[in-house]
């Protein structure tokens, strides 16, 4: 599966598919993932992967054009489908040939088709082996596995057991998510059947992470344990930081008026026609508009945790690594540690 020439460089499936040297992707978190730290990812030789969630088209596109003013290197933009405003974020990037496109939460066969025209790629983010399975025939040329330790919408199943399983589903070259923040996590993921690591909570904790300093240094003060999962705060099960607002926002699930405000809200700064987005979900799908109302309305706790460093209203998405964090490096001095680690690690199994 590798062939490494150096502590530097290291050659796997993903690697190849992406044009990349190192087989560390940082994913597209919300308010985190912007195009100073993607370029970042990008130029020390991962794939950085844009989170259009916050953004309208034109601000993706806006963003897409940024971050090919920072880097010659290869990106993604990550589109979660089911969330308003995502299927005209994914036009954008196809418009602007994007090279690897990350969908999650929605069918990407139009995707693929579309990417596939003009050589780009695409990584759809699961959580089973069904989801899997169907990516693969939707036309995904690689599977962002997500697992329960990961911030926010991790799978129920762990990072240990689920890798396998959907490297027995499936033959797509495999970014594992969820718990990992070093060499040794990358070595890891490579023995269970994967090609690269997706490290979020170790990206998010960078000197080009727009994460606020507050937040930043909660982080380092926390453990592995140091989380809740809930279904209660956006609807769907999900990985935050233990805080005392973050136990406040998961005790109940908010009801669907206050929720359905709380999202309009969202959506006017951000530009997005609210009463389209209403009126089309109360007349096909009503439970998916609570859902998106639910989303919505997690989305400002969000990123008052994130860009104010506000933690008595604001909720941190976090994964389980975060207790495996104990300094803020740059990008560059990170990835460069990571495959040290991963050096040293595979010199002393070796051994064995």
């Amino acid at each position: 599966m590798v062939n490494q020439p150096s502590a530097a460089i290291m050659h796997t499936a993903i690697t190849h598919l992406f044009g990349i040297e190192r087989p560390l992707l940082c994913p597209g978190m919300s308010y985190i993932a912007t195009p100073e730290l993607v370029a970042a990812v990008g130029n020390a030789g991962g794939l950085g992967i844009l989170a259009t969630g916050p953004l309208s088209a034109d601000a993706t596109r806006a963003a897409i054009r940024r971050i090919r003013e920072l880097t010659d290197k290869p990106f993604g933009v990550g589109c979660t489908l089911m969330m308003p405003g995502a299927a005209d974020n994914a036009r954008v990037a196809l418009e602007e040939q994007v090279p690897v496109i990350n969908y999650s939460l929605g069918k990407g066969d139009w995707i693929a088709e579309a990417a596939h025209r003009y050589g780009g790629k695409v990584l759809a983010t699961v959580v089973t082996e069904k989801h899997a399975v169907s990516a693969e025939k939707c036309g995904a040329d690689a599977l962002l596995v997500t697992g329960h330790e990961a911030a926010a919408h991790g799978g129920s199943v762990t990072s240990l057991v689920l890798v396998p399983a959907i490297r027995r589903a499936s033959s797509l070259p495999i970014v594992a998510a969820g718990g990992f923040a070093g060499g040794e996590g990358l070595i890891a993921a490579l023995a269970l059947g994967a090609d690269a690591v997706a490290m979020g909570t170790r990206l998010a904790m960078t000197r080009e992470s727009p994460v606020h300093a507050n937040t930043k240094d909660m982080v380092l003060q926390r453990g592995v344990a140091d989380t809740l999962y809930s279904k209660n705060f956006d609807g769907l099960w999900c990985r935050m930081m233990d805080t005392p607002a973050a136990r406040r926002a998961s005790r109940k699930p908010l009801g669907l008026i206050p929720a359905a405000f709380r999202a309009s809200a969202v959506a006017r700064r951000m530009g997005m026609p609210v009463m389209k987005v209403a009126i089309g979900g109360m007349l096909s799908q009503p439970q998916a508009l609570r859902q998106l109302a639910l989303f919505g309305a997690a989305t400002e706790s969000i990123r008052l945790a994130i860009q104010d460093g506000d933690h008595e209203k604001g909720v941190q998405l976090i994964g389980q690594a975060q207790g495996l964090i104990d300094d803020v490096p740059t990008v560059a001095e990170l990835l460069a540690r990571i495959m040290d680690e991963a050096q040293a690690c595979r010199a002393r199994l070796a051994q064995l």
